[in-house]
């Protein structure tokens, strides 16, 4: 395993996280955008609508992040995380960074006094399903996820 070191990212990583929220964006089938992925981390990061998380290897490269939304759930009448990205680089995969930057997230979600974490990943995605588990995360056998896209 890697030495990795997980840190908050702040406004100035925006060109940092920028190619690999591009990466992360193409992996789920997006046209290349690495200028309008710089423009959405960076405006999430100034109007700390998101905390996110970055994962760095020994030469302090950015190898991965995650991204936390803060929202609310009705049911406990508690605020809860959405993990809604994480990536980890191709060449940094089978390191600990996915892992570290899971425990970090769930550091910072009881920090911040959240009572959960929801996450949603590709029914493919099984390697990544498996790490999910191996923490302690549940499948939802309860909700149906559904979604609708509407115009601006």
């Amino acid at each position: 395993m890697t030495s990795v070191h997980i840190r908050p990212a702040t406004p100035a990583d925006a060109d940092t996280i920028a190619p690999l929220l591009d990466a992360y964006r193409q992996f789920y089938e997006q046209a290349p955008d690495l200028a309008g992925a710089r423009a959405f981390i960076a405006e999430r990061l100034e109007r700390e609508e998101s905390v996110v998380l970055l994962a760095m290897d020994g030469a302090q490269a950015a190898v991965g992040f995650c991204q936390l939304y803060p929202t609310f759930c009705s049911v406990e009448a508690a605020p809860i995380y959405t993990l809604y990205d994480l990536f980890v680089a191709p060449a940094a995969r089978k390191t600990g960074a996915g892992r570290s930057l899971l425990l970090a997230a769930e550091a910072t979600a009881r920090a911040h006094g959240k009572v959960r974490m929801d996450l949603t990943t590709a029914h493919t995605n099984t390697t990544a399903q498996k790490l999910y588990e191996s923490l302690g995360w549940t499948l939802d056998t309860v909700f149906r996820a559904y979604n609708k896209r509407v115009s601006a």
